[in-house]
């Protein structure tokens, strides 16, 4: 039987968001309630799941489904390789499973501006403890050391493989592709609840999550949304674009004005609607793809993003899990056509990207889902006590490597800042 309760606490996400460190498994999504329409969820403790590599990913996920009301976890990227005629042969320092999603002992959910807690009468005595711990004042958290990262490949090591991505665009190989690189550390110790309350401080965005499998952490400030399914509707909303914030009001809308008028950065957007629109066509009713927004631009406390809305209709009987699937991984970080692209990726890239690139969420009793794309991102493992970042750019036949560098390193500074 399913037992809830209402709470109402001043500074609840940090007292939550500490017991979800405490715990052994937990998933949080968007602490700090970004923006209306993006729900606000938490789960701690683990009663069913399954983590595996790739194989048989999605029939496993969908077994768990069958058996449970709601369940919360990621695919990581490399799933592609289940999807596709693809591999993945660069070297795994992370060490995360390729999938891996879990039926909560709690659930807790914001409605109507206050909290819910969920959990069946078996969880009785979990739940008493979880009041218990979030009543309490949350300690002032020990500040790490500061932790430099360093780059996996050199600014010329870079721009050498953009220039030759380049060359591939040119031959008719493929029109775009997301090329990443790496920032990591070696033997390094850090307080991931430390580092992801920072994380929020400086960049509060809407798919924000923070994720703990026992001993790994991913600590995620990502602005994109993958896939959403709401009854029959399905939308995808993928980022191609991005512009500093200005230092002052008239700056700001300068910059904000440049990005949405580029020619470039359309030109990398609409490739990726294509493809969302074909990935989406797979699964949805005849006639009703649709393509809701074209180039909007949606402003972040770090920079502005370009975003836009795809959406179409789905039958009632095809399953959350096929409709992912379908659609998997993102196009905005493949590129076009979609398995050259990963091809290329997989040659020109210097790490197995893992979760990173991949996507967390959730699949809810009415087999609705929300999942991110898991971007500006910090992944740890804590008893490897390795720390990665990863950031990449669309790469175009007219893009400039220099140019192309410098996006990366726009995009890693946040998350570099944290760790000081």
């Amino acid at each position: 039987m399913l037992k809830s309760i209402k709470f109402d606490y001043a500074k609840e996400y940090k007292s939550l968001l500490a017991f979800a460190a405490k715990s052994h498994y937990s998933l949080v999504l968007n602490p700090l309630r970004i923006r209306e329409g993006f729900k606000t969820l938490y789960a701690f403790g683990n009663k069913k799941w399954v983590k595996g590599n790739t194989g048989n990913a999605f029939s496993e996920i969908e077994k768990l489904k069958a058996q449970c009301d709601q369940i919360f976890g990621y695919f990581s990227y490399d799933l592609k390789n289940e999807i596709e005629v693809l591999s993945s042969k660069n070297t795994d320092s992370n060490l995360f499973s390729d999938y891996f999603f879990f039926q909560p002992q709690l659930i807790v959910r914001e409605i109507e501006n206050e909290l819910l807690l969920e959990y069946f009468e078996e969880d009785d005595l979990y739940a008493q403890n979880f009041i218990q711990e979030i009543t309490k004042n949350v300690d002032s958290i020990s500040t790490s050391n500061s932790i430099s990262l360093k780059s996996r490949l050199s600014k010329e090591e870079y721009i050498a493989k953009v220039n030759q991505l380049k060359k591939n665009i040119h031959r008719g190989d493929i029109y775009e592709v997301n090329f990443c690189q790496e920032f990591y550390a070696e033997n390094v110790v850090i307080n991931p609840l430390e580092v992801f309350q920072k994380l929020l401080k400086k960049s509060s965005t809407p798919f924000s999550s923070f994720l703990k499998m026992q001993d790994k952490f991913l600590l995620s400030a990502s602005p994109e949304r993958f896939l959403k399914k709401e009854g029959t509707r399905v939308i995808s909303q993928p980022i191609k674009g991005t512009a500093k914030r200005g230092a002052n009001e008239e700056e700001d809308e300068k910059l904000k004005k440049t990005l949405f008028e580029s020619a470039k950065e359309r030109s990398e957007n609409v490739m990726i609607v294509d493809l969302v629109r074909n990935d989406l066509s797979t699964i949805a009713k005849n006639g009703s793809v649709k393509v809701e927004e074209l180039f909007k631009v949606y402003s972040f406390p770090q920079w502005h993003q370009m975003i836009s809305t795809i959406s179409c209709e789905v039958d009632e009987n095809i399953s959350s899990l096929q409709i992912i699937k379908k659609c998997f991984p993102m196009g905005s970080m493949t590129g076009a056509p979609k398995v050259s692209a990963m091809q290329l990726i997989e040659e020109n890239e210097s790490m197995k990207r893992g979760i990173f690139s991949g996507a967390v969420g959730y699949i809810d009793h009415e087999n609705n889902f929300d999942f991110n794309v898991v971007i500006r991102s910090l992944v740890y493992n804590a008893k490897t006590k390795y720390l990665s970042l990863c950031v990449g750019s669309a790469i175009t036949a007219h893009c400039d490597a220099q140019q192309e560098y410098e996006e990366c390193l726009l995009k890693a500074a946040v998350l570099k800042e944290v760790l000081q």
